[in-house]
């Protein structure tokens, strides 16, 4: 189907660009948060013990942050 805009909608009412959005902003905070936990444990001069929860911590903040801008700019603010 497509909308007034254009751009293909799905069954449940998104764009597939929203969706190349989302998997761009996964991929691109996944290294980010990577690179941020390195420089943390350099600043540190140490490797943290719980290494998998600072990082789950990070990405979940940036991810949650972006996807809510991303759904905001592209239109998507409805759940689901």
């Amino acid at each position: 189907m497509i909308d007034v805009r254009g751009a293909f909608v799905g069954r449940n009412g998104r764009s597939l660009m929203s969706i190349v959005y989302f998997t761009l902003a996964a991929v691109v905070l996944y290294l980010l948060s990577d690179w941020i936990l390195e420089r943390v444990e350099v600043t540190a001069r140490r490797r943290f013990q719980h290494r998998s929860l600072l990082f789950f911590s990070i990405l979940l903040t940036l991810a949650m942050t972006s996807f809510a801008l991303i759904s905001h700019l592209t239109g998507n603010t409805h759940g689901g």
